[in-house]
């Protein structure tokens, strides 16, 4: 089921919301029971039979989350902790990598393997991790969980099933427990209709508008065309900011829909385009994958522990398994190892150059504002891949932002970008959001138990503050109708697929 549909706003949502209080008033376990039914109904909606496979992952996560936790000795809980993981990844592995890897066979001579038709259900990743987080946890004794439903409702709950965040048991569930979650405050019904509302319309009225222009230009590129530069470069913009307003506002909805439950979800997106730094960027993007990896991944190979040189080695190797986490695809892998070298080159920047006075003349603002427009390319390049059908398509587009396209191209399915004013008036409006106002946790002051990125010395400091104000809620209604104006077709989630 889709946040931005009509079955959800006005039947599911109100149902669940109705339903949640009204049996949280008699009994808060039945209010539990109900609101992990509810999220299956949810995962289910589209596709009712990947609920069984959701369900196998959890039964299966659970039987080894009470194996741990009554292991006799370390060594057991070690052996029962690898033998988990690998399982969880394997599952992974089949529905999400099987295809590819078949594929990528079939291309070596003399190799005829059959290759299935494996549909990839929803969100596999995002309830894979958080149960392997868990298990990690219960492992190193941060987390003890005996109740099944409770269980079952930690990986459903809805807001965040489908794209994140990944969230850990400490988080979320004391939470749910609550007693006084149960009981319907209005002070969290106007703040979580508010952030969803925006959220909505960052969705509907911005990155579904940019998809069009971007969908058009990587199409292009994916059947050969040689793109003129301007039109290449507005294509990659129209994908970044695509990408920003459709992460960004899934990411306020989630968090919105969990607050009208009276819980608060961690933030998984700060500003990440004003960023100074590739390593900025990272604790601002998907912060919630951010920190699994760091914590998961990063550290257990050693982290920076061991010297310099393994230390860029941990970072490629995370940030190429990062890249693969994404999607069953070439792409996905160069995009990681792009990341990965930023990383490196960021780190070595710091460690190395700047101790050389010869390198701070620049003034600090300056310094900067440079800063952020340099990170800002490269995301913006690593993009290329991340969006391209395959590596041929990107290199393509790549070549057109090169400049090798002399002259616009008159075809059917693209247009001269360049000199479409009402585009680009949408496009500087897009980028005025981004980097012109504060985000939405500064908006709603709303904060949680992730720490937010700090801000630079030199970045501006709004003072924009949501109230509880009838004109605030007249605006924000007049928003929400507009958004629902626009449900003319049905646009997943970008974050849907991984």
């Amino acid at each position: 089921m889709l946040f931005n549909s009509y079955e959800f706003i006005f039947v599911y949502l109100p149902c669940v919301l109705g339903m949640f209080f009204l049996t949280a008033k008699k009994s808060h376990s039945l209010a539990i029971f109900c609101l992990a039914i509810a999220s299956l109904v949810f995962y289910g909606w589209l596709t009712p039979q990947l609920v069984l496979l959701l369900l196998a992952s959890i039964i299966l996560n659970y039987g080894f989350a009470r194996s741990l936790m009554q292991a006799k000795n370390q060594q057991t809980a070690r052996y029962l902790l690898i033998l988990a993981i690998g399982l969880n990844l394997a599952n992974i592995g089949v529905f999400k990598y099987a295809k590819f890897f078949l594929q990528t066979m079939n291309a070596l001579p003399g190799m005829h393997l059959p290759v299935p038709d494996i549909v990839l259900p929803l969100g596999i990743s995002f309830f894979t991790f958080t149960q392997i987080a868990f298990l990690v946890d219960v492992y190193r004794g941060k987390a003890q969980e005996v109740d099944f439903i409770h269980y079952l409702l930690f990986v459903t709950y809805f807001p965040h099933l489908i794209a994140g965040p990944i969230i850990h048991h400490a988080q979320v569930m004391p939470q749910l427990l609550n007693p006084d979650t149960g009981r319907l405050k209005l002070n969290n019904v106007a703040l979580g209709l508010s952030i969803f509302t925006v959220g909505l319309a960052k969705k509907v009225l911005l990155a579904d508008n940019f998809s069009a222009y971007a969908d058009a230009v990587f199409l292009a590129a994916k059947n050969g065309e040689m793109l003129a530069l301007e039109t290449s470069w507005v294509g990659v913009l129209s994908y970044t900011l695509q990408l920003y307003f459709d992460f960004s506002g899934y990411s306020d909805m989630a968090v919105g829909l969990s607050l009208l439950f009276g819980v608060r979800l961690p933030v998984n997106f700060a500003s990440p385009y004003k960023a100074a730094s590739i390593i900025d960027f990272w604790r601002r993007w998907h912060m919630t994958l951010s920190q699994f990896l760091l914590q998961y991944l990063y550290i257990p190979l050693g982290g920076n522990r061991k010297g310099p040189g393994r230390r860029y080695l941990n970072l490629g190797i995370t940030m190429l398994l990062g890249g693969l986490w994404h999607g069953a695809n070439w792409t996905f892998l160069v995009w990681g190892g792009l990341h990965g070298i930023f990383l490196m080159v960021n780190h070595l920047w710091r460690e190395v150059v700047t101790r050389h006075a010869v390198f701070k003349i620049v003034s600090p603002l300056t310094s900067n504002a440079l800063s952020c427009m340099l990170t800002f390319v490269c995301v913006m390049f690593a993009w290329i891949f991340f969006r391209a059908e395959n590596v041929s398509a990107a290199l393509v587009l790549l070549k057109g932002c090169m400049g090798e396209g002399n002259s616009f191209i008159f075809t059917p399915v693209i247009s001269i970008l360049f000199w479409d004013i009402p585009y680009f008036s949408f496009l500087t409006l897009g980028c005025f959001l981004i980097w012109c106002l504060p985000n939405t946790q500064e908006i709603f002051s709303y904060c949680d138990q992730v720490e937010l990125p700090r801000k630079t010395k030199n970045e501006k400091r709004w003072h924009i503050r949501w109230i509880p104000h009838p004109l605030v809620g007249l605006f924000l209604g007049c928003v929400l109708c507009l958004s629902l104006s626009h449900f003319y077709k049905v646009s997943t989630f970008l974050y849907y697929q991984f």
